[in-house]
This record gives structure tokens, C-alpha cells and sequence, in this order.
């Protein structure tokens, strides 16, 4: 099952926004400051692999490289945005926000690492739910539509069945009739 052009464009849509959000408030909580021009090619950045990719479901062992290099190029970018800054007048340091070039230090490095895999895992999950749903609802309109399309399809046959005639007694007419087994017969010892 393959995603049409609308559906791949908004699931890229969506993940370029989100991971630009985080990549942006995670920058911003480290004492950076993201320009808009960085934000914009961040998701021009982000949204071409992203359109690239969701043309069908994808695995953790996918989501993961692609995340990883997702996260260098936009580590990359705000560095590189960053340090062009007027207000930063050419350091790699402005507000607590330590770059020394464009290579993070340990502390980044396992940031990037953590969000890289709580996202990959997230996204691998939601990847998965997203395919399943679509893979029901899809058989549930296919059915849906052979009914509608072809009322022979739909023609429900119901088998007549005749009630059963029980012929009772006379003699029996005032028994009650009680579900069980029949009733045993006791001896009394003499």
C-alpha cells in the first residue's frame, strides 16, 4: 500500500514541523536564538527527505538514520545560522550557547542522541498505528462500496424456517413443559 501525493505531503508537512518546533525549542533552551530565515530552510530542510520518505510505511531501522541525519543538518544549520548573527558579532557564543565550530560538544552530542531515539522509537509507533488504521479503514470502505455498487452483493438471504408443530396429547395438555433432563424415577427401599 502506497500513500498518494496529498497524503505524503501533509505527512512531511507534519514532521517537518514538528522537528523543526523541537529542533527550535531545544536550540532556544540552550541559550540560542534561531532567525526566521533558519527557521524556514530548517523545513525546506526537513520536509524533502520527509516528502521523500512517506511514500510508504516506514520501520525504526528507516526512521532512525534518517532522523539522525535530519538532526545533523539542522544542528548544522542553527550553528551555522547562529554564528552569523549580528548580535553574536562573530564568536560561537552568545547567551550561555557554546558551539566550539561547527562540531557539539559531549553534552550536545547525548542531547541529540536522546531526542534522536525518543523520536525515532515515537515516530516508528506512530508510523505503524497510521498504516494499520488505513489498512482497516481501506477494506472497511472496499466493503462498504461492494455493497452500495452492487445490490446483488449486498442481498442479505435469509433462509425461511417453518416453525416446528410439536404434536402434544390431549392427555399431556396440562403438563408443564420444564427444560432439563427428564425426570428419574426413585425407588423406595421396602
Amino acid at each position: 500500500m502506497t500513500a498518494t501525493m496529498p497524503f505524503r505531503a501533509v505527512r512531511a508537512a507534519a514532521f517537518a514541523a514538528v522537528s523543526v518546533a523541537l529542533g527550535v525549542g531545544a536550540h532556544a533552551v540552550g541559550g540560542g536564538s534561531v532567525s526566521v530565515v533558519a527557521v524556514l530552510m530548517a523545513l525546506l530542510i526537513a520536509f524533502l527527505p520527509a516528502h521523500a520518505l512517506a511514500r510508504r510505511e516506514r520501520t525504526l531501522a528507516v526512521i532512525l538514520p534518517a532522523l539522525v541525519a535530519s538532526q545533523a543538518a539542522l544542528h548544522l544549520l542553527f550553528t551555522f545560522a547562529h554564528t552569523l548573527e549580528p548580535s553574536v558579532a562573530g564568536s560561537a557564543m552568545s547567551g550561555g550557547h557554546v558551539h566550539s565550530g561547527l562540531v557539539p560538544g559531549l553534552g550536545m552530542l547525548v542531547m541529540h542522541g536522546w531526542a534522536v531515539a525518543l523520536t525515532a522509537v515515537w515516530l516508528a509507533h506512530g508510523e505503524a498505528l497510521l498504516w494499520a488504521l488505513l489498512r482497516r479503514l481501506a477494506v472497511r470502505l472496499r466493503i462498504v462500496f461492494a455493497v452500495f455498487l452492487n445490490p446483488a452483493y449486498g442481498a442479505i438471504v435469509v433462509p425461511v424456517i417453518e416453525p416446528r408443530v410439536v404434536a402434544r396429547s390431549v392427555l399431556l395438555g396440562h403438563s408443564m413443559g420444564r427444560r432439563g433432563p427428564p425426570g428419574t424415577v426413585r425407588t423406595v427401599p421396602a
